[in-house]
């Protein structure tokens, strides 16, 4: 009987050690190249940004696979006015950054007619590693754009300051007043900031536009008239308003302090690490730009914090997670080369590949296992039906715009939340 339960104990084992070695097989398999390796070649990825240093990592790393192709990022200015005619010229990109909002966009159809549908079952690409919530598909199901970066909105949280005062991280609307409460009883002036100068960027719109949202996703009836700038649409924005408004008049924030930020990038987060802002109100954009800065500031160098970005918790059951999509990739059909572009989409559309690159520029990866950098663990943290993707919704863009300047409006005190209300579908 004993070497009967051994011989057993051994080949379950054996079992075990081979399924774990397979695993270990495909995990170590990795990405493998479909073409020649020996193929040499120009890919060019045009975009917005000034520079893309997680994107050049990528393609130092795709270089391991093919030494000859040579990748370039360039920067195109004014780039939503130029893209188009880029794409018709000589030295069209073979990959570009694209927008949901481009997509129906009769100013952007040629952009749009150079898109490859990335949804073919011959490229090979794993769409399926990114939240479905980020997918735009078109009627006949084609994927035009791909998200290699996410945003949200939220606030940075000093958490150190938190530790400090004894006061825990709020999650829900009556725990958010409360603890602002508290701290302006210990000489905190505006224990919330954010930019206010602008109504691009504000803080207000950070606020308010996350409730707005989940308002009209319980009611499919309210998002028509919304987006139709129906004034009847106005009435589902009042709680949001009222929310920013309470905000300000119960001094969670001083306005008169935020109006001192020059911008919602940079100077929110150089304010924030001078260590005495508890909440900075800000969308996870600005945060990508946080680990850079952290030893240009010299109050933060002087004295480091941990701190980490969080939903803002409008409900008393907690905050939301609007899960849009920062920056997409688009293929341009008509390119030069375009099998290894599309091999070099394959090699990126990974949770591997994304998820690096997230985590250089520090922004919030697109993919399903939502491997979050340590900053952005409180979003980890929000349940499903807490989680809103506004383009699968169907928000658009002429209803994003109401509400942002109803919230600025109400929250300068230019207008009153009746008023705002009242004037839905023709603020400008």
């Amino acid at each position: 009987m004993k070497k009967l339960i051994c011989i057993i104990l051994i080949f379950c084992m054996a079992v075990t050690l081979t399924g774990c070695g397979d695993k270990k097989q495909e995990a170590d398999a990795g990405f493998k190249p479909a073409l020649d390796t020996s193929t040499s070649c120009n890919i060019t990825i045009a975009g917005s940004y000034d520079n893309f240093e997680a994107l050049e990592a990528e393609f130092d790393r795709f270089n391991e696979k093919y030494p000859n192709v040579r990748l370039s990022y360039v920067k195109l200015d004014d780039y939503n006015n130029t893209l188009g005619t880029v794409l018709e010229g000589n030295d069209a990109p073979n990959i570009f950054f694209s927008y949901t909002w481009m997509i129906g966009n009769e100013k952007y159809a040629p952009v749009v007619a150079h898109m490859e549908d990335l949804s073919a079952s011959s490229l090979g690409l794993d769409l399926t590693c990114i939240r479905p919530g980020l997918i735009n598909r078109d009627a006949e199901g084609r994927v035009f754009l791909v998200p290699v970066f996410s945003r949200t909105y939220g606030m940075l949280v000093n958490n150190d300051l938190f530790k400090k005062e004894g006061l825990s991280v709020p999650s829900t609307w009556t725990e958010l007043l409360a603890v602002c409460e508290a701290f302006r009883g210990k000489g905190y002036l505006s224990p919330m900031m954010g930019y206010s100068l602008k109504s691009s960027s504000c803080f207000m719109n950070t606020i308010a536009y996350p409730l707005f949202v989940a308002t009209l996703a319980k009611n499919p009836e309210a998002l028509k008239l919304a987006n139709d700038l129906d004034p009847a649409a106005g009435e589902y924005m009042r709680p949001a308003l009222e929310a920013v408004e309470q905000l300000i008049q119960s001094g969670c924030v001083n306005l008169t302090a935020c109006d001192q930020i020059g911008d919602n990038y940079t100077q929110v987060i150089l304010r924030f690490f001078e260590g005495d802002v508890p909440m900075m109100i800000c969308a996870g954009d600005t945060v990508s730009g946080t680990k850079k800065r952290e030893k240009q500031s010299e109050a933060f160098s002087n004295a480091p914090f941990k701190y980490s970005f969080a939903p803002i918790p409008m409900a008393d059951d907690g905050g939301y997670f609007i899960d849009s999509p920062s920056i997409e990739f688009s293929v341009n059909k008509n390119c030069d080369n375009l099998a290894m572009t599309n091999e070099f989409m394959r090699f990126l559309i990974t949770n591997k590949e994304l998820n690096e690159m997230a985590s250089v520029k520090r922004l919030v990866t697109p993919t399903t296992d939502m491997s979050f950098d340590a900053v952005y663990a409180p979003f980890g943290q929000v349940p499903s039906n807490r989680t809103l993707s506004p383009e699968m919704l169907g928000i658009t863009d002429a209803l994003t715009a109401q509400i942002r300047l109803a919230a600025f409006f109400v929250g300068k005190g230019n207008i009153t939340v009746d008023e705002a209300v009242a004037m839905y579908g023709s603020l400008e």
